[in-house]
């Protein structure tokens, strides 16, 4: 009889599950064993890396990614990473190992105490197979519940059921598919909602970019004229930023995204949470006269918003039928009037930041994938980008630090045909240094941007906004990542003016990654 090892090689191996992200402990060696020479191992030098590099190849793919950590310890280092994977909704299958069955009950080290309660509740499952017989199943089962749920999943093995000769190999023939389709009068209701509104408005989130429907949101927004925001706090992009029909991001504050909205009687979320608020804004929910009719096909976040009608289902029907059953409203030309960023302000002692993302504007292809780990900038960035293409921008879905420069790797491992730039603040890329090291061993192609002004920005606007200004902590002086760059095998350059740093982007990382330097400004999110 085959062992439960061979039967999950060979389930994964069907699945396309071929690529593995690990930092393994002795626990997790017997179900390395015998690798099939399809298999890709990428060793990262930390938990948490390890979770952000497979949370962007993730992203990149549009497909499951498998995550191998060791037992308690090195799934406890991995959480903070996991937070993001969770709200950017990724389906990552975790396996952990677990000690033998016999030294589990009493504690011996490496041991994974109530193994399936310690994720929770990050994870949408959790599980420790029954016996060897089930460990099989209970990985497939891993695999199905982060495809249909969208959310990460965890899987504790004890180490000795991988050698176990196993009696069912039924699973190697499953498939479990997910659709979410509304029916005929959902559909037809909404749209006669959509119909009569004298002043509606569209709210779109990162999962209409998860979902492929960028274009298809931009279709829509054009034909029937409606003026687009993104929802709060965004890990994705769904929507050019530069269109005429772009009214920004809203801000993330109960009585801020009430005044953005005012006016509006109808207001349509497509693939977003209502909403991801952060900051402590009182307020109304929404502005007088106003509705609210959310589309996700997330039951949970659904099912948690504080206002509104809900409909749990995907988008992507909801913008075909707005589409196809409504009279167009503006002419299509009008709506393909991009407009143009401004001036980028200027510094003293230091570039400012909108002169590093005009840099990056002008130089980069218009395709590149930008991951952004820099909150202090988001002001900045968001006047001078100007992202027209599907799966540009990526940021911390849950604002955990330490998601920047694994993602980024993960990124271009999963689509090496489109260029990756990690824009990472001094403070945010010490929490995922080691990615580094990763990406010089594997030779992947990213530019590591590293915005340094000596502070934790965020932090100290948010002491503003708190009123408590005198916080200890907020000064970070001293870092030189080209040294630090050097040490992990990354080539890397420190540039201080802007003709240099234009220049030095202007070359594409193509044989390896490179990392640059640049002192900025400090500057604020708003």
């Amino acid at each position: 009889m085959p062992t439960a090892r061979r039967i999950a090689h060979e389930f994964l191996e069907r699945r396309g599950l071929t690529t593995v992200f690990g930092n393994p402990g002795s626990n997790e060696l017997p179900f390395l064993a015998e690798l099939p020479d399809s298999f890709r191992y990428v060793l990262g030098l930390h938990e948490g890396v390890v979770v952000g590099m497979a949370d962007g190849y993730a992203q990149a793919t549009g497909r499951p990614v498998l995550v191998n950590l060791h037992a308690a310890a090195g799934s406890g280092n991995a959480m903070g990473a996991l937070t993001n994977a969770v709200y950017a909704r990724s389906p990552l299958v975790l396996t952990a190992g677990q000690q033998v069955r016999s030294a589990i009950g009493v504690e011996a080290m490496l041991a994974n105490v109530e193994a399936t309660q310690l994720m929770r509740p990050l994870v949408g499952w959790a599980g420790e197979p029954a016996c060897a017989d089930d460990v099989p199943r209970s990985l497939a089962q891993a695999v199905f519940e982060a495809e249909l749920q969208r959310r990460p999943t965890y899987l504790s093995v004890p180490y000795d059921d991988w050698a176990a000769e196993v009696e069912h190999a039924d699973v190697l023939d499953r498939t479990v598919r997910r659709g979410l389709v509304p029916d005929p009068d959902q559909l037809d209701a909404l749209v006669r909602e959509v119909g009569a509104a004298r002043r509606p408005a569209l709210v779109l989130g990162g999962d209409i970019d998860t979902d492929g429907l960028f274009d298809r949101a931009v279709a829509c927004a054009e034909h029937l004229g409606l003026p687009v925001w993104v929802a709060p706090s965004p890990h994705r992009l769904p929507f050019p930023n530069r269109h005429p029909l772009f009214r920004g991001v809203l801000p993330a504050g109960i009585g801020a995204v009430s005044a953005e909205l005012a006016g509006h009687d109808l207001v349509l979320v497509l693939g977003a949470p209502v909403f991801r608020y952060h900051q402590h804004v009182p307020g109304p929910y929404l502005p007088d006269g106003a509705r609210l009719i959310q589309v996700t096909d997330d039951a949970g976040a659904a099912a948690r918003a504080p206002m509104g009608e809900a409909l749990v289902a995907a988008p992507g029907p909801v913008i075909d039928a707005l589409l196809d059953r409504l009279p167009p409203r503006q002419q299509e030309h009008q709506a393909r009037e991009f407009t143009e960023p401004p001036q980028p302000a200027e510094a003293a002692g230091a570039l400012h930041p909108e002169q590093v993302f005009a840099a990056l504007r002008d130089t980069r292809p218009a395709d590149t994938r930008y991951v952004v780990e820099s909150t202090s900038t988001n002001a900045a960035w968001w006047r001078q980008m100007d992202l027209r293409h599907p799966g540009s921008y990526f940021f911390p879905a849950s604002g955990g630090l330490g998601f920047g420069l694994p993602a980024a790797v993960g990124m271009a491992m999963g689509d090496p045909d489109r260029p990756v730039v990690a824009v990472v603040g001094d403070g945010s890329a010490n929490y995922g240094i080691t990615a580094l090291w990763t990406a010089a061993h594997y030779k992947v192609p990213v530019t590591f941007l590293i915005l340094r002004n000596g502070t934790y920005g965020a932090l100290r606007w948010f002491g503003r906004l708190l009123g408590t200004p005198d916080v200890p902590g907020t000064e970070i002086p001293g870092l030189d990542f080209t040294a630090l760059a050097a040490g992990y095998g990354v080539p890397a350059t420190a540039v201080t003016e802007l003709d240099e740093l234009r220049a030095e982007l202007k070359t594409p990382a193509t044989d390896g990654p490179r990392l640059v330097q640049v002192d900025t400004h400090l500057t604020t999110p708003e």
